[in-house]
């Protein structure tokens, strides 16, 4: 993984998109790694295609079926 502090993250953006292209990029500051950038396609792979967890959005399913009507309400 590429490394690149904060300052030059910031002041070369268009150099770490370029690089987050091909592999993560870890951004450092004060010595401590504080974020990753990677591309697009690398994130859907971590993610499974999905940003919510599955457990959530069943959940939410759920939540939806049982509380329809008051969820229709309070939207009034």
């Amino acid at each position: 993984m590429k490394v690149m502090q904060a300052s030059e993250a910031n002041n070369r953006f268009g150099e770490l998109l370029e690089a987050s292209g091909n592999e993560p990029v870890a951004i450092r500051k004060n010595g401590r790694d504080i974020r990753v950038v990677l591309s697009t396609e690398e994130y859907e792979r971590l993610t499974g295609g999905s940003s919510v967890d599955p457990k959530v959005q069943t959940s939410l399913e759920r939540s939806m079926k049982r509380w329809n009507k008051v969820y229709e309400a309070l939207a009034k």
